[in-house]
């Protein structure tokens, strides 16, 4: 039997209306670990637009290797027990346009240096955006990642993320403009 050519285009992304909220959310998202367990840092950051005005109403999902670089595999992201670790979590800008994460730092998968694979959801998006939070710290290992030395300075420091006080992490995301956040073909 000949399958039958494609006959249709396909469909372009939609935005993300102004109820993006329904359907996604769901308890403790935003707690990859239960809070002040041990390991237990705050990933957190604030996501603007092209003239550096805070977005209100965006969403970040990260996802991320265990301390010791295990990938998750546990099913459940979705229902948290406050004990397992899946890597995965979800978290809404508040009206400062700051998004948070009780989450684990990750380790190194193969060699690579750590970081958390992210995505960001904002109205007026026709698609989400993809990119990458990496730690600070180890030069060597962010030096020789092939996505990092493919970029220039500038570019790079868009992608890495600052230590806080407290040992969490911060990382701003730039929709656009002037500093913009690098983001990944996907």
């Amino acid at each position: 039997m000949a399958v039958p050519g494609r006959t249709h285009r396909p469909t372009p992304g939609q935005t993300v209306g102004p109820f993006f909220a329904y359907g996604v959310e769901y308890p403790k998202m935003h707690e990859v670990v239960f809070p002040h367990s041990p390991g237990a840092i705050v990933l957190g950051g604030t996501i603007t637009d092209g003239a550096g005005n805070a977005i209100p109403d965006a969403f970040v999902e990260i996802f991320g290797a265990d301390a010791d670089g295990t990938v998750p595999r546990a099913r459940g992201a979705f229902r948290r027990d406050d004990h397992t670790f899946t890597g995965f979590g979800r978290a809404f800008t508040n009206d400062d346009g700051h998004y948070e994460f009780w989450t684990r730092q990750p380790g190194s998968v193969g060699g690579r240096p750590a970081f958390f694979a992210a995505i960001v959801f904002a109205r007026g998006l026709p698609d989400k955006l993809h990119t990458r939070i990496y730690l600070p710290g180890d030069e060597v290992a962010l030096a020789a990642d092939p996505l990092l030395s493919s970029l220039d300075e500038d570019e790079r420091a868009t992608l890495i993320a600052t230590r806080t006080p407290d040992g969490g992490l911060r990382h701003d995301i730039r929709l656009q403009g002037e500093k913009e956040t690098v983001f990944l073909a996907f």
